[in-house]
């Protein structure tokens, strides 16, 4: 029997054994020889995984909301003009951190479960005049995926910066930063890269990199400034010790690990599998006549799925019977509608067999509540799906 249950949250997630491995060694020095080798392919490994080669990578200890504060800090001067594209909850929350460094935001929002139409962004940069935009890739609050590239083509019709909040897609959905023009790309470590929380992970592009270079005015972040870690990401890939802060060690440790991991199998490779357990997995879902949030599966995320409850089913016990069954899931974050849904990660390291377990649990919940259904629908079809 196992001591632990199963963690089918959208972050923090399973992680390979490999990589927590990784984070059990006795710490070394930060500026130590081998630490240093680490730290430099795990730099040149991030290029690989966000398919961007002329880009800068920047792996700094924090949270994927660190990422987006740097990316805002960064690049955002008082009076700039930014856009946000959103389809839940992070797309407000980038709203607040571009303004919380004096940008002058106008924010599109998508209804609870679509996508913002590609005529009214065009229609939208071509009657304003911005810096940048920012969209969420995958929204982790209704498993929502935008298509990058139609965004990003647009953007540099009009000029402007893209940030691709990466948060709960990169190293899950495919993502060609440089093919698509995309000047910054951002996660945190506990989703599909696969590594405990702690880590905030951008890759930076040129372009970008110029637009920060050229402010007028410093950067209004001390801990986020690009003018105190890129002498020291520059440092890492040439293989000499420098410092800012202390690095998490370990983390980064656990880092190179799981990136190799994620080389080793192609991020081509990677998609598919995580393109193939998704459709899988709505396909039971759907088997069980339940509803997820986005109303197409061509916006359905590959990385999340969020499920509604039926009708006159508790949610809380129904997550909670789950739980006893050894299985964890998330509940509801988007404040409208969070006791009306819940949420399943499947990412990173996911198998079949963990969906499969997902669905069991599932099933029995329900069945707890007496809800209507036949028993063993959803594995049958998941099964069949796989095929």
């Amino acid at each position: 029997m196992k001591s632990r249950k199963l963690l089918m949250i959208p972050g923090p997630i399973e992680f390979e054994p490999d990589v927590l491995q990784a984070m059990a060694v006795p710490t070394t020095s930060h500026v130590a020889p081998n630490f240093i080798d680490v730290f430099g392919n795990a730099l040149d490994m991030m290029k690989e995984v966000w398919k961007s080669t002329s880009g800068q990578p920047f792996i700094v200890a924090g949270s994927g909301t660190l990422a987006m504060d740097m990316a805002a800090s960064n690049l955002i001067e008082k009076g700039d003009s930014a856009l946000v594209i959103s389809t839940g909850y992070f797309g407000e929350r980038f709203k607040d951190i571009l303004e919380t460094y004096g940008a002058e935001t106008t924010v599109l929002s998508a209804p609870i479960g679509e996508v913002v139409p590609l005529d009214i962004i065009e229609e939208t940069l071509k009657e304003g005049s911005y810096k940048l935009l920012t969209f969420t890739h995958v929204d982790t609050s209704t498993g929502v995926m935008v298509a990058p590239e139609a965004i990003c083509k647009l953007a540099q019709k009009y000029g402007v910066l893209t940030i691709l909040d990466g948060v709960c897609s990169v190293a899950g959905e495919e993502i060609l930063q440089e093919k698509w023009g995309v000047d910054v790309v951002l996660t945190g470590s506990q989703k599909a890269i696969g590594v405990p929380p702690g880590l905030a992970l951008l890759v930076a592009s040129q372009k970008a990199l110029d637009v920060w270079k050229n402010r007028k005015t410093p950067v209004g972040n001390y801990y986020a400034s690009w003018n105190n870690w890129l002498p020291i990401m520059i440092a890492y890939q040439e293989g000499r010790p420098s410092y800012f802060g202390t690095p998490p060690v370990n983390l980064i440790l656990a880092l190179e690990k799981s990136l190799g991991i994620i080389c080793d199998e192609g991020m081509g490779a990677r998609v598919q599998r995580h393109k193939r357990l998704a459709r899988a997995f709505r396909a039971g879902i759907a088997s069980l006549n339940l509803s997820i949030l986005p109303i197409e599966d061509v916006i359905a995320a590959h990385t999340l799925t969020a499920v509604y409850y039926p009708k006159n089913i508790d949610g809380a016990l129904l997550r909670a019977h789950m739980v006893a069954d050894d299985v964890i899931v998330a509940g509801g974050l988007l404040s409208e509608i969070k006791t009306t849904y819940f949420r399943v990660g499947h990412m990173g390291s996911v198998s079949s067999n963990d969906l499969l377990a997902v669905l069991g649990a599932l099933e029995r919940a329900l069945q707890s509540q007496n809800y209507p259904f036949e028993m063993g629908v959803s594995l049958r079809t998941f099964q069949d799906s796989l095929v």
